[in-house]
């Protein structure tokens, strides 16, 4: 699960290694993968070195010392900080995953750390999302309607219908799924991977939509939906604990029946 696409004709070479902080107690290892296209140069691991009682608990903690403290051109997406917002996905010793989420301490020996998966890299930890979004938005995540809204109300949905949602619209989009799935990794360029399946069934399930024909209309095709062979990669990686996976065996349900 730890491949990722570098560039044409390139190769991983060994890269810089950094001192262990003096009197260290607690020395920790981080190789991390390092590529900057400007410099035309092939990608690299560079090794560094922590005091574990010097730095907080989480791999992104580590990541931002090594930043401010030994190289400040080492590059990677962070945010909330918080395991909320998705930004710090990356592949931590083989297993996608959340840096701030991931504790240091749950990593034995080296900590090797990779950009996700089978996704362009625009520089050291920072995977290309534009395709990945390209897809978010073709099957068109928001409420459509077609009936006149309540005047002066909201759609209302009964607590039963609000917790068909449940397990579905905590997705944060960090594409730690996506870039774990082999169908995924061969045929990106048009099934469009757990994550973005797991979104589409959100629509479907909400009792407000309207355009559920419509909406499996878009999905019925043998690459966009049916590529998903349920090995559960996905189910096993999500930082918050979904299951994608049953969110597209739903889908396939609910084209089956139609069909019926």
């Amino acid at each position: 699960m730890a491949t990722f696409t570098l560039p044409k004709n390139s190769v991983v070479k060994k890269g810089k290694a950094h001192a262990t902080p003096s009197k260290a107690a607690r020395p920790k290892s981080f190789r991390i993968y390092r590529y900057d296209p400007d410099t035309g140069e092939n990608p690299r691991y560079d090794t560094f070195e922590l005091d574990l009682d010097q730095t907080g608990p989480m791999v992104l903690d580590a990541l931002i010392k090594l930043k401010a403290e030994q190289d400040p051109t080492l590059t990677f997406r962070r945010s909330c900080r918080e395991g909320i917002c998705g930004s710090c996905s990356m592949n931590i010793d083989g297993r996608n995953g959340l840096a701030c989420t991931t504790a240091i301490e749950d990593v034995k020996g080296e900590v090797k750390i990779t950009p996700l998966p089978h996704m362009e890299v625009i520089k050291d930890l920072v995977p290309d999302f534009t395709h990945f979004y390209a897809q978010y938005s073709s099957i068109k995540p928001w409420l459509q309607t077609v009936t006149t809204a309540p005047s002066g109300k909201e759609r209302l949905q009964s607590p039963a219908d609000r917790a068909k949602l449940d397990g579905l619209y905590e997705c944060i989009l960090c594409a730690c799924c996506s870039t774990s799935c082999p169908s995924y990794w061969w045929n990106g360029d048009k099934f469009l991977g757990p994550a973005i399946l797991l979104q589409a069934y959100r629509w479907l399930a909400d009792s407000r939509d309207e355009m559920t024909g419509e909406r499996l209309d878009e999905l019925e095709d043998p690459f966009r939906l049916y590529r998903c062979h349920t090995i559960m990669n996905c189910a096993n990686v999500c930082p918050k604990g979904l299951n994608p996976a049953k969110a597209i065996a739903e889908i396939k349900k609910m084209e089956a029946e139609r069909v019926l």
